[in-house]
């Protein structure tokens, strides 16, 4: 039976095999968060790797936010023609959910009952311990780059190469804002794996990372 220190000494292991680019994440709630640059080259994107605390499971992720130029195309467009934009946000939901992966978008508030642009996107696969090996492993990251490369060449052919700065993520506004007026309290240890698409991506962050 794997467990967590033979899983990450594994991990990290695969990585430096691969020649791979990884940095330690300070995290209360994982015993291992890694950043990972993949794929190993300049053009690579940032990629977390995550062990959370009291789960027999790797968790691999990546967020990228949807450049403002990006943003104010999908607004002209939702405007322009409300059902094109909810039927090309439908149509993406529907290649992710056939992509096999987690995922969640963060698309902008609605106006008058028109859905905002996409802000934001998360994909993620956990892989549980009794499925670890490094041809998974590997593969996820591989299987979540070419996925989410594919949703950047999708957002690029309808919405322009954009302006080159992240938009606005209307989620995270909100959530930061609740954090503010939150009072201080005691929590137990967290069961859930925590995805925090606010978290940073250290000082080597590349503004390619954008769309």
């Amino acid at each position: 039976m794997v467990n967590v220190r033979d899983a990450a000494s594994a991990v990290r292991e695969w990585l430096q095999s691969e020649h791979l680019e990884a940095r330690d994440v300070s995290d209360q709630q994982a015993s291992l968060h890694l950043h990972v640059r993949y794929p190993p080259t300049k053009q690579g994107h940032v990629f977390n790797v995550v062990i959370p605390k009291n789960r027999n499971l790797v968790l691999v992720y990546s967020v990228t936010r949807v450049d403002d130029g990006q943003q104010k195309e999908m607004i002209s467009h939702s405007q322009l023609e409300s059902g094109g934009w909810e039927k090309w946000l439908h149509e993406i939901r529907i290649h992710l959910t056939q992509a096999d992966l987690d995922w969640v978008l963060h698309v902008g508030k609605k106006e008058e009952g028109i859905p905002g642009p996409l802000q934001a996107f998360n994909l993620s696969r956990p892989i549980w311990f009794d499925g670890l090996t490094q041809n998974e492993f590997m593969h996820t990251m591989r299987h979540l780059w070419l996925t989410k490369l594919a949703l950047i060449h999708k957002i690029k052919f309808r919405y322009g190469a954009g302006l080159g700065k992240p938009g606005p993520v209307d989620d995270w506004i909100s959530k930061k804002a609740q954090s503010r007026d939150a009072q201080p309290q005691t929590h137990s240890e967290p069961t859930e794996i925590s995805t925090d698409e606010t978290g940073g991506f250290g000082r080597d962050f590349d503004p390619s990372e954008w769309v």
